[in-house]
Formats: C-alpha cells, sequence, structure tokens
C-alpha cells in the first residue's frame, strides 16, 4: 500500500512541474512577455535591442518545448540575456496623481500553468524596476497647440512582408494585441476579454492558409474591440467583401434594409429603386443571414453603429448584378439590380444645406454640417430671440463647440473629463483635471436648447453634445449615438497595415463613461420604415413637438 501511495505521489509530482503545454499556450505566453519586456525591461524599452528579430530568436527556442517547465526555462534564459536590470527606489512625487486602473492587469504573470515561480519572480522585478527613461516604441504628449496624442513609435514597417511568413504574421498579432493590451483606454469595456481574443484568434494566425485568412484574421481582432474609430481595410478584405457597389444607401431596421438615400439618381431610376423600398434578401439570403456571416468583420461601438457600417458587408459583391427581394405598396418582388465600381457611382455632389433658419413657432434650427466657426456671431444674432433652438447634430461638426456653448451659458462650466495612458507605468491610466467650457455671460441664450443625435453623431460630435449638456435648460432627443468619444491614434501596424483606435478616455466630470455608450437622448425617437417612405424626419418632428408641447 505504502508503495502505491509514494509511486502516486512520484507521478503526482512529476506532473506537477512538467505540465504539458499547447501550441497556443506557448503563443499565447510568448506574445505576452515579448510585449511586457518591450514596454518595461530598461535594456529592451529604450530601443537598444532589435526586438522583432528577438521575437523570432524566441519563437524559434520554444518550439520543441513540450512542457511548462521546459518552456519556462527557455524563457528565463531569454530574458537574462539583456543583461542586468538595477533596482531603484521609487520617489515619491509632489504631484498628486489619480490612476484609473481598469484596463490594468499583469495578473497572467501569476499563471503557476505556464510560468515557473523563478519566472513569475522575474518579471515581477522588472515591473517593479521598469524603464524610468523615454521610451522608444510609444510616445504620448501634451501639447498647447496640437493637443494630446499618442503616437506608435520606431516600428520597422517590412515593406517587402509576406504573409506566407509564420513569423511576420505572429509579429502582426504581437504588436497589435501588445499596443490595445497597455495603451487602449477602453479594454475593460470589450465584449470578449483581451486575453480570450487573444487565445481563440491565434490558430488563425499562426495557421492560416491564405492571405485572405491572415487579413481576415486581422480584421477581425480589431473588430474585437468595440470602437467605432477603429478600423481595418486592405485590397485583400476589399475585395472579399466586394469591388462593386450599389447606387443607393440603406439603413437597417428590424432585419431589413429600407432605402435611406441615392448615391446617384440616374443609377437608382435605371433599377427603378425608390427611398423606402424593404429590402428583405439579396442574392437569396435574408438580412439576418448576412449579418449573422459578416458581422465579426465590422467595426462599431455599439449595434446601432455596426448597423450603420454594413452596407458594404450586406450589399456589396464582385459581379455586376445583385438579386433583392424587395416590398414596395405592400408587394414583394424579386429582381435584379447592378453594381457598379466605385469609380463609376460617379456619386452626386451633396447638397448644401442652410446653416441656420427659423421654424414655424419661433424656433431656430442650426445644420452643423455646413455651420463654420466664423458664422457663429451672426447665428447668435439672428436667433438669440428664438424660443428655443434646435441643433442638428447628427453629422461631424466643424469646430463649433465653444462659441456655441459661451453663447448658451451664463458661465464657465466643467463638461469632460480624461484618462491619459502612463507610459511610465504602461497599462494604467492617469485622470486629468475637469475640462471646462463657456464663460461669463449676462448675455446668454434664454430658450430652450435641443440637440438631435443618432449613430451618425461620433467622436468631436459626441464631444460637441457633451459640451451643449452644460446648457441650463438642454434636451437630447434621438437615439443611441456612435460611442467613440476622444482622439483617434492611427498607425501602421506593417506596411499597408493601416488602423486606429479612440487614444484617450473620455468621460463626464463625474467620471460616467461615454464610450460605446454614446450620448443618452433624454427622449430616445428611432426612424422608422414608414416615416422614412413618408419622407419624415422623425427625430426632428419630435423635437418641434417637444418645443411647443413642453414634453
Amino acid at each position: 500500500m505504502k508503495k502505491i501511495v509514494l509511486i502516486a505521489f512520484v507521478l503526482f509530482f512529476q506532473y506537477s512541474f512538467s505540465k504539458p503545454i499547447t501550441e497556443t499556450q506557448k503563443l499565447a505566453a510568448v506574445c505576452k512577455v515579448w510585449g511586457f519586456l518591450k514596454y518595461y525591461h530598461p535594456n529592451v524599452a529604450d530601443g537598444s535591442k532589435n526586438w522583432d528579430d528577438q521575437l523570432f530568436q524566441i519563437l524559434s527556442q520554444i518550439e520543441e518545448t513540450k512542457t511548462a517547465e521546459e518552456f519556462s526555462t527557455v524563457v528565463e534564459k531569454w530574458i537574462v540575456s539583456f543583461g542586468e536590470i538595477k533596482s531603484y527606489k521609487s520617489i515619491k512625487s509632489s504631484k498628486t496623481v489619480e490612476y484609473f486602473d481598469k484596463n490594468f492587469d499583469l495578473s497572467w504573470i501569476s499563471n503557476s500553468e505556464i510560468f515557473s515561480k523563478s519566472l513569475s519572480k522575474k518579471l515581477k522585478f522588472i515591473e517593479k524596476n521598469r524603464i524610468q527613461g523615454k521610451q522608444f516604441y510609444i510616445v504620448f504628449t501634451e501639447d498647447d497647440t496640437k493637443g494630446v496624442f499618442e503616437e506608435i513609435s520606431n516600428e520597422i514597417n517590412y515593406p517587402d512582408f509576406k504573409w506566407t511568413d509564420k513569423n511576420l504574421r505572429l509579429l502582426a498579432l504581437f504588436r497589435y494585441w501588445n499596443y490595445i493590451e497597455y495603451f487602449f483606454p477602453y479594454k475593460y469595456q470589450m465584449d470578449q476579454h483581451w486575453d480570450k481574443t487573444l487565445e481563440n484568434l491565434l490558430p488563425k494566425f499562426s495557421d492560416a492558409k491564405s492571405e485572405l485568412d491572415f487579413h481576415l484574421a486581422m480584421k477581425e481582432i480589431i473588430v474585437n474591440l468595440n470602437d467605432s474609430h477603429a478600423f481595418f481595410n486592405t485590397r485583400v478584405t476589399f475585395l472579399n467583401f466586394g469591388d462593386k457597389f450599389i447606387p443607393f444607401e440603406a439603413k437597417i431596421i428590424d432585419d431589413k434594409a429600407v432605402v435611406i438615400r441615392s448615391k446617384n439618381d440616374s443609377l437608382t431610376k435605371i433599377d427603378d429603386i425608390k427611398i423606402g423600398d424593404v429590402i428583405t434578401k439579396v442574392d437569396g439570403r435574408t438580412i439576418a443571414e448576412i449579418l449573422n456571416e459578416k458581422t465579426k468583420y465590422i467595426e462599431g461601438s455599439n449595434t446601432p453603429t455596426v448597423l450603420r457600417n454594413s452596407n458594404i458587408a450586406v450589399f456589396n459583391g464582385n459581379s455586376k448584378n445583385a438579386e433583392i427581394e424587395f416590398v414596395r405598396d405592400e408587394k414583394t418582388t424579386v429582381k435584379s439590380i447592378n453594381r457598379y465600381l466605385y469609380k463609376d457611382l460617379k456619386l452626386k455632389p451633396k447638397v448644401e444645406k442652410e446653416k441656420w433658419k427659423i421654424l414655424e413657432g419661433n424656433i431656430g434650427y442650426v445644420d452643423f454640417t455646413s455651420l463654420m466657426y466664423d458664422d457663429v456671431p451672426v447665428l447668435i444674432e439672428n436667433l438669440k430671440d428664438t424660443k428655443a433652438v434646435i441643433f442638428d447634430n447628427r453629422c461631424y461638426p466643424n469646430g463649433v463647440m465653444s462659441p456655441i456653448a459661451e453663447w448658451i451659458n451664463s458661465k464657465e462650466k466643467d463638461f469632460a473629463r480624461f484618462t491619459y495612458p502612463d507610459v511610465t507605468y504602461p497599462g494604467k491610466f492617469v485622470w486629468s483635471k475637469n475640462f471646462s467650457i463657456g464663460s461669463e455671460n449676462p448675455n446668454h441664450y434664454k430658450g430652450k436648447v435641443i440637440v438631435l443625435v443618432d449613430e451618425n453623431t461620433q467622436s468631436h460630435a459626441e464631444f460637441t453634445a457633451m459640451s451643449i449638456q452644460t446648457a441650463p435648460d438642454v434636451t437630447i432627443i434621438g437615439s443611441q449615438t456612435a460611442g467613440a468619444d476622444g482622439n483617434v491614434c492611427s498607425f501602421q501596424i506593417v506596411k499597408g497595415f493601416y488602423t486606429a483606435f479612440s487614444g484617450i478616455g473620455v468621460f463626464y466630470p463625474n467620471k460616467k463613461e461615454t464610450q460605446r455608450i454614446g450620448i443618452v437622448p433624454d427622449i430616445e425617437v428611432k426612424p422608422t420604415i414608414l416615416g422614412i417612405q413618408q419622407g419624415r424626419d422623425e427625430i426632428l418632428e419630435r423635437a418641434i413637438l417637444f418645443v411647443k408641447d413642453g414634453k
């Protein structure tokens, strides 16, 4: 009996220190360690090593490891090769720093399933004694004239990048994953944990069978940010969805595509497409079926924005024709329509809208699409005596928030607060002070203020809405906005792989979130199929009703 117990103990002991490790586990661990050292290790984050080449070396070295113990031994030896790290005593800053820690997570360092105690201890030592000088691969700048921005820097572009090279595919993934891990302010808000995204998508990168597989994997990981500022489009992904376009724009409502706008009137006339036509199928598939398959390739912070961005996924193709099933006047019809190369669409010019006007009932209406900064003084003079002003913010404004906020407020007011990446402690973010807008103004506007919003209200438009919300009598009317506030960090992952993400966190002064949630309407109104068919602007109609009835 004692012999059996002893054998069992020996087997348990051996297993505990010789745990098998999968290919995905190895690659995920290397991704995390490589990125961590890139931004933390004093002898690496200073740019003194060819860090891409070091990745290729460690990938080769861990290839034959079969157990967690073997893996840890190889990785630890690799880290030791970068030289000694001197311990330092942190100097207490005289400046009070308030950290935002929802993104910060180095708990993987203590994963005993993968890392030995010795390796975990070494990684924790590096965290404690991280680089104190200038970061080589990331630059964060606060500039009074240019504003706040972060920049991915000093990366090799690989102009001859070959998708067939597994190491280069993994490099692209590992670079991007770590950019987000340490410098994306909204990592904590993703639908799926960022670690899980890495584990799920790693096989698609390591085992890609075609260039398309690789590019779609890249697009899929970027979509996982749930960020309307994020994008990834290459010639390969473009051709996958199709290089030919329909000559109209549709809005997805209740799993149907409703025609809302013509891009070229003569082309839509050829196929007899009318505003309000309700398309239920494209090439024999329902809109819901198409979206279920392709949503993982459509960027957006929330569902309305994903649907806003879905026209290409739903309608594009490589053939010159598409078969649609649609409903008009309660009659269902199936017919073929034309698709065109983008250059042949010959988009009709945008109609210049009135910058402002006075509606019936002495209600001012301002179109932020057309209004420019220099127009504001004349606008104020024309609308100062109106009963209410409706600001149509279903667009991208032209930098008019400051003079508008000064007009509608009697004094300076706080309206926003930011989180900035702390490049001295990657993964952590620091709260800014409150930012204010407006000034002392006894002649401020005294009427009701209304802001119209929808899924086209994004980024600066959302920031503009926040600034207008400081007014004493303001109401937001419409539907969920795009939920991507703040500046945009744009960069190349490798040559030709352009992308971006929201670079700083934007919150209300009380730390209430705006990312993904957007600017929440006080009165929710969504366009209906019937309203579109009747040519009505239901959001504007609701705003006018609110001014007249007060509810």
